[in-house]
């Protein structure tokens, strides 16, 4: 077989590949969720902000990027380490993506191995759907201790 076959047969290869992961990725964003926007903090002005889905399973949440060819969620919270900093409008050039009715929350990751800042952008029913989740957390006095 001369060179030229060979990395040809390579070439074909990995597009099989690349065309099995973009698949897979099509289908996880296909298979349900909820609509948000999603950046890390600090960040200046509107820009970082990368549109996506988050889909929610027991006590953990899972951010997929619209743009990303990852195959695992691009980002990744924890029901019990994740608080509510803030919550605001959107404001400045963000309006070149958002509405006046999308609502920012800045959330802080406080689990350890993270401890990571975001900003995540809702409209009224995926806010509702997020506070639901986040709310729905066992109390820290309900869990038992083990002495």
């Amino acid at each position: 077989m001369s060179t030229l076959m060979v990395v040809m047969v390579v070439l074909v290869a990995l597009l099989g590949l690349a065309v099995v992961a973009l698949s897979y990725r099509l289908w996880k964003l296909r298979q349900g969720g909820t609509a948000a926007i999603m950046r890390d903090i600090p960040a200046v002005g509107g820009h970082g902000w990368r549109h996506g889905v988050i889909r929610y399973r027991g006590g953990d949440a899972a951010f997929y990027r619209l743009s990303s060819v990852r195959l695992w969620p691009d980002r990744h919270l924890n029901r019990r380490g994740v608080e509510v900093v803030s919550r605001r409008a959107p404001r400045g050039d963000e309006f070149d993506i958002m509405t006046e009715e999308i609502v920012v929350l800045e959330l802080s990751d406080t689990t350890q191995d993270r401890r990571a800042g975001y900003e995540i952008a809702l409209d009224r029913g995926a806010l509702t759907a997020f506070q639901s989740w986040l709310e729905s957390r066992p109390s820290p006095r309900a869990r038992r201790s083990s002495t």
